[in-house]
């Protein structure tokens, strides 16, 4: 499976699910599991080079903004709601978390409180391959390598929020007392 085919097996899965995210991971673990084997095992590939490429602080800051905390496997979930946003919205988010302000869901959860995590988007490569062929997904035998994180700063740090993630930290961060 390449890249392009990973992102319109999610595209196909947005289209038949619409916009809630639990429903998009079922529809891409049904579509996924019409494909051969091989697919379902080079689709798990590519989600971990997704999962990869995403892992970055100002990202993680991001959601710990726009979740109101973001643990290890807060970070996790929010980058699986974040694939079932799409190509698009995700690799824009990836070079610059602040762009995720532009997304009214997101400008709307600085009023509703709404947090976006899908854990279930994780797991659609293992139900997949699961409901394939009745065996879990093989092992990976070259792990994709996660890039370093020693760029943190304190995202309850008020101030770093506003001068990395601005137009976030507009929506979700108190207005500095005068």
């Amino acid at each position: 499976m390449r890249t392009d085919d990973f992102w319109q097996l999610i595209d196909r899965a947005r289209a038949g699910a619409g916009s809630e995210p639990e429903a998009v991971a079922a529809r891409a673990v049904a579509l996924l599991a019409e494909r051969d084997p091989a697919e379902i095992v080079g689709y798990a590939h590519h989600q971990r080079r997704v999962l990869a490429a995403s892992y970055r602080v100002d990202l993680w800051g991001a959601a710990y903004l726009i979740n109101g905390g973001a643990s290890d496997d807060g970070f996790e979930y929010f980058r699986g709601w974040l694939m079932t946003q799409g190509r698009a919205v995700f690799a824009k988010a990836v070079a610059d978390p602040d762009s995720l302000a532009e997304l009214p869901r997101v400008r709307a959860a600085a009023l509703s409180g709404e947090e976006f995590e899908c854990e279930d988007m994780l797991a659609v490569p293992w139900e997949a391959h699961r409901k394939a062929t009745a065996t879990d997904l093989p092992a990976e035998r070259d792990p994709v390598p996660v890039p370093d994180l020693n760029d943190f700063w304190d995202f309850d740090d008020e101030e770093a929020a506003r001068r990395r993630l601005p137009r976030l930290a507009a929506l979700f961060v108190e207005p500095p007392q005068e």
